[in-house]
Parts: structure tokens; sequence; C-alpha cells
């Protein structure tokens, strides 16, 4: 059943979005037991590729793991075109951070890097220092109904829509009315789009844990109905597209209007650091440039973090995208020969081991490691109870060897910790 915001007396939003307690007290023994196992809050120095020391202080006598947990999909993050640009920007200014809001003064390379964005992306772009800032300072902005015309919408949220956005469902239903839908039930965003003259959906491209938003039926429904859609494609920026725009930006025609919101990371496929919002009209970039609580209270990308986006700009213009691209794609359906997943087949870089219990989870994720590979156990909150899995990030930079010794180790692993082979039945 949907998420409904009931009405008080005054006809605003009483509803409660919110469990914190709750999600402490039924998550803390899993989080004990991740950290007691030596699997959460792990500390590294990268070495090559996707390997890296495990622990801290002298490198010397520390073991080497291969990495699956980052979300660098091309390998960029380690990109000397991407790093040298983070010390010449901080060189050429003598300084990493002005303490000062955007509204007054900024550095001249941000103007140059959301010009360079706003060309790769065919929209009007603003960069901030996360994705998760930018979603903060957009949510208010969309359930005002300044950005549908005046109108305040219904705002709709995919049940599985990532935290970032989630987290803000409070403040939207103190401005509007809100519903959350089953993941991808376009049947039901119709029926809500049919029975309400202003709907706006939330949702993301690529989901963290797997799959995806069905762009096409949404921008069917958008055409139809006026849909306003607010998509954080946060996991599919650079890996698809000439330019690398992404899963989302990439099935949108060039002129990206007005009823259309893109969110995403300058950190995950695109190397760097930060978010952006890439916008349709020049109404919303001012909008945003005065309104955006993050915009106008607080800091843009230090310096480093521009200096690392303008050299990602530099390959994202180069024939090294598409090679890094292709080889992604040969990674990822190397990884589906060997161990089946509910995303096989995909082109998504994510996979998810799916497991059950949090026990048994967090014990393979504990062999992986002692075998040498570090993946992502993942439990409540992050997913529902005694949905417990393992998430593998795959990455260009993967060698093909590790990524078939980590199968291997995965069907070995699954079947000692539940008695039965892989994939469970």
């Amino acid at each position: 059943m949907p998420q409904r915001s009931p009405l008080s007396e005054n006809g605003r939003p009483a509803g409660h979005f919110r469990n914190t307690s709750y999600m402490i007290n039924k998550s803390r023994p899993y989080f004990d037991a991740a950290h007691e196992a030596g699997v959460m809050a792990v500390h590294g120095r990268a070495t090559t590729g996707r390997a890296f020391a495990l622990g801290s202080g002298p490198l010397e006598g520390r073991p080497e793991k291969t990495d699956f947990v980052r979300c660098s999909y091309l390998g960029l993050d380690n990109h000397p075109l991407i790093v040298a640009g983070a010390i010449d920007a901080i060189e050429a200014h003598r300084s990493l951070h002005w303490s000062c809001a955007r509204t007054r003064l900024n550095f001249d390379l941000l103007a140059e890097l959301e010009a360079t964005l706003s060309e790769i992306f065919c929209a009007s772009v603003l960069a901030f220092s996360t994705v998760m800032l930018a979603n903060l300072g957009a949510m208010p902005l969309l359930s005002s109904g300044q950005l549908t015309g005046g109108r305040k919408p219904l705002v709709v949220f995919d049940r599985l829509a990532h935290i970032s956005l989630a987290y803000h469902k409070p403040v939207v239903a103190d401005e509007t009315r809100l519903e959350t839908i089953e993941h991808n039930d376009i049947s039901a965003l119709e029926r809500l789009c049919r029975e309400h003259p202003v709907v706006a959906y939330v949702c993301d491209g690529i989901y963290s844990m797997g799959g995806n938003a069905p762009i096409k039926e949404l921008r069917q429904l958008q055409e139809q109905y006026g849909l306003f859609l607010y998509i954080d494609d946060a996991h599919g920026i650079s890996i698809f597209g000439r330019q690398g725009e992404g899963f989302a930006r990439s099935q949108f025609p060039q002129v990206l209007g007005d009823r259309t919101i893109i969110v995403a990371s300058l950190a995950k496929g695109f190397g760097a650091s930060g978010g952006m919002v890439m916008l349709g009209t020049a109404d919303q970039e001012a909008l945003f440039r005065r309104y955006s609580i993050p915009y106008a209270f607080s800091v843009p990308p230090n310096l480093a973090a521009l200096g690392a986006a303008l050299g990602s700009c530099k390959i994202h213009g180069s024939a090294e995208l598409g090679d890094r691209q292709r080889r992604l794609t040969q990674r990822i359906k190397l990884f589906d020969r060997h161990v089946a997943t509910a995303q096989q087949g995909n082109a998504f870089p994510i996979r998810m081991i799916a497991i059950g219990s949090e026990t048994k989870a967090i014990a393979i994720t504990k062999e992986l490691l002692d075998a040498g590979f570090y993946t992502s156990v993942t439990f409540f909150p992050t997913v529902a109870q005694g949905r417990a899995g393992i998430r593998v990030c795959i990455t260009a930079d993967h060698e093909e060897k590790d990524i078939e010794r980590l199968c291997d180790c995965i069907l070995v692993a699954v079947a000692e910790a539940t008695g039965k082979p892989y994939p469970l039945r």
C-alpha cells in the first residue's frame, strides 16, 4: 500500500516518515558484528589498480587486498589527470577552501567547471560538495511548487529511493502531500497522475543495490500527464553515453526541459569528488542559485575537488572514456559468466549476492576479506530485515583474474556458510 501523509486540521501533512530509534535498535547488533569482524570502517592505502594495503600506520607488513567496494566504476579515481588536476588547482590558488557562501565569492575554477559540465550534459549544471547536499537543496524547492508553475505537486517517492532522497521526506511533507509507492510501480504512478493535477516523482536512475528506473515508461507518463521527474543518477554517470552523459540523461532529448531534474555524482564513475544538479531552464538555475540552502548558506566544492573534476572532464572529452566503458562492460559480463545474481545480464556494474541472514552475510564477507577481496556487506536499514547480502562493485580497473578468483571464493564461501550451492533457492 502507498505510504500517505495524512492531513491535520489545517490541511497540512501530519505524517511521520522517520523512526530513528527503531532503526538504531534493530540494526545495532548487525553493525556491532560487522565492526567486530573487521568488515566495516576499514582503513587502507591505494597501491595499484584496485589493490590497497589494509590497515593504517607503516606500510611494511600490511596485507594487500583487492577492492570491490569503491564505486569508481571506470577506475578514474586514481587517474593521473585527476590527481594532477587537484594538485594544480591548490597550487594555483595557494588555498584549499574559501570560507564564504557561494552567493558571495567563488573560485574562478568553479565557474569553469560548471560551464564545462553544462556543455557535457547539455543542461545548466550546478556543482555541489556532495550528492546529499544537492538533494537537500532541491527537495524543499520541488515541494514548494516553485518548479511546477507555482502549484504544489503531489510528491511521489519510489520505495527504494536512496536515503539521500528519502531522508528529506519530512521536509517535503511539511510543504505538500507525499506518497511512497512500490519500487518501479508504473501503474500506481499513472493512477496518481490521473487523480492529481501536478505530480512529481522522485527516484534513482540506477539503484545502489542493483536495478534501474524504467526511464522509457516514466517519459511516457511525463508526455501524457506532465509528470515532473526528479532522478538521482549517482551510479549511472560516466558509464553510459559518448561523453559519459549517464544512464538517465542519455535517454532524454538534447534539451532537458522544465519538467526534469537529474542529480548525479562527480565521485563515482566520474572519478573526482562532489555532486551536481542538471537543470533545464534559466529560471530553475536562478532559483537554485538563490534559494538552495547548501548553495546560499554553505561553501562550494573545495579546490582539490574542482581541479579533479576538471581533470575528469578532459577524460570525458577523449577516446579513453569509450575504452574504459567497453572494458567495464567486459568485466561485468565476465562476472556474470561465473556467478548468477538478480542483476545478471544488465549493463550496470553493481551485483548483489543475496544471502538473507545478516549473520551469514557478515561471516561470508569476512571470509572473502581473508581471501583477499573486500566487498560490502549490506543489511538493515540499507536493505530489509532478513534480506542481507553482499554488494560487489565491478570496475574497468579490475583484472580479469581477480574477478574470476573472487567469483570462485563467493561460490565456496556461500556454500560453506549456508550448506547450499549458490545461487540460493
